[in-house]
């Protein structure tokens, strides 16, 4: 039998998604008579405890009986429970010292973490995440955020409506002046841009077209890493190479900067990779983009002014291009960066569901099957322990 618990969300905001939502419990629960769900009680998540009481889940405080935890962000220390197996994003894997804590609580306990961020298939691409809803929310964000700036169309929030299918209907009649729109990334993260300029009635065009020329109409160019980045002496782009050598490139969208009214950024990032500008950059005088939607969001990442989350709330703010400063959003000399590192919240009820079905998919199946290469990939701690895969966090683990 295995028994899986979805914790409580404790990380302060509190997060309202969930791993599992309530039709997804009863369907494993009836499929799989070895599975048994236990659902910690929770005022804050998008699925209220009756709606899984309807469901025939048992909602309790008491976890222990749990064999594997499952959350969404990273959980308080003084909330670990010793000697479990977790699954949720623990942000531990680039070394963040936010986490550090955590990280020691969790081998101190003998804590067995597999990381939903690290779930990869062999070619290194994501098998679980929320990057098609944050893509969706980031996107609508970024569109909604220029209309505030230039008054020249208003779009609401997405927290207004219930559901993506009500958002959906939001677009219905609106009309985007002529804009131009650059979409980075491959991921499910640019999946979700792509659908919202898609719903929104902005045309694709070629990246050479879109340098040479206006348009009467909005547009977006979709750049992938090889419209991205060139190799330092070969002028060629490989993919493998890339990323193993982030170092050895480029980048080349400063190119599309005096294109751009909006940049739509999906691009995964860590410190080898070369960032999309520099804030230099931003004093130049044909630097047109006015609204960034940094929907990765990597503090000075690869949108180098991007200085920390906004909020769900107030989810825009200004960057003054000589300064470099951060400022009030719309003003006359700054970009406007959108910035939100938990998009997904303003659809959570969309995106828990979504993200269940991938876990049913891929994931859970193989636990109760006894595990996969892929989770096996993924294991960061093993009661408590560095697995191999992970032993270049050995420096930030130790005390």
């Amino acid at each position: 039998m295995l028994v899986i618990g979805l914790i409580r969300e404790g990380k302060v905001p509190a997060d309202n998604r969930v791993a599992l939502v309530p039709s997804q419990c009863k369907w494993l629960v009836k499929h799989f008579p070895d599975i048994r769900i236990l659902v910690q009680s929770s005022v804050d998540r998008c699925f209220t405890d009756e709606e899984y009481i309807q469901a025939g889940i048992e909602v309790t405080e008491d976890l222990g009986a749990c064999d594997l935890l499952l959350g969404i962000k990273e959980i308080p220390v003084g909330q670990l429970i010793a000697h479990k197996k977790y699954l949720f994003f623990s942000h531990t894997r680039k070394k963040q010292p936010h986490n550090k804590e955590l990280m020691h609580a969790m081998m101190d306990k003998g804590i067995s973490l597999v990381d939903y961020e690290c779930l990869e298939h062999e070619d290194g691409q994501r098998i679980i995440g929320f990057g098609f809803f944050a893509g969706i929310v980031g996107a609508h964000n970024g569109i909604m955020a220029h209309g505030n700036r230039t008054a020249a169309y208003h779009l609401g929030r997405v927290a207004e409506v219930k559901d993506y299918r009500e958002l959906i209907h939001t677009y219905f009649g609106l009309k985007l002046p002529r804009i131009k729109i650059a979409v980075t990334g491959s991921g499910r993260v640019a999946h979700g841009i792509l659908e919202i300029m898609n719903l929104m009635d902005v045309q694709e065009v070629e990246p050479d077209e879109y340098l040479q020329r206006e348009f009467e109409y909005p547009v977006y160019v979709h750049l992938k890493g090889r419209d991205l980045y060139r190799h330092k002496e070969t002028n060629t782009y490989n993919r493998e190479d890339f990323h193993t050598n982030a170092g050895s490139y480029r980048c080349v969208f400063e190119d599309y900067c005096a294109h751009t009214n909006i940049l739509m950024n999906g691009v995964y990032w860590e410190q080898s990779i070369p960032r999309l500008f520099s804030m230099e950059t931003l004093q130049r005088p044909d630097f047109r983009i006015q609204t960034i939607a940094d929907i990765t969001d990597d503090k000075n990442g690869s949108i180098p002014c991007n200085y920390g989350d906004g909020t769900i709330d107030e989810p825009v703010y200004g960057v003054d291009k000589v300064t470099g400063t951060q400022t009030e959003p719309y003003l006359p000399d700054s970009v406007d960066v959108m910035a939100v590192g938990n998009l997904p919240n303003e659809l959570p009820r969309d995106a828990s569901r979504y993200f269940g079905e991938q876990l049913i998919k891929y994931v859970l199946d193989d636990i109760r099957k006894g595990g996969s290469a892929a989770i096996e990939r993924a294991t960061i701690l093993r009661e408590g322990k560095l697995t191999a895969e992970f032993q270049y966090l050995a420096d930030y683990a130790n005390h």
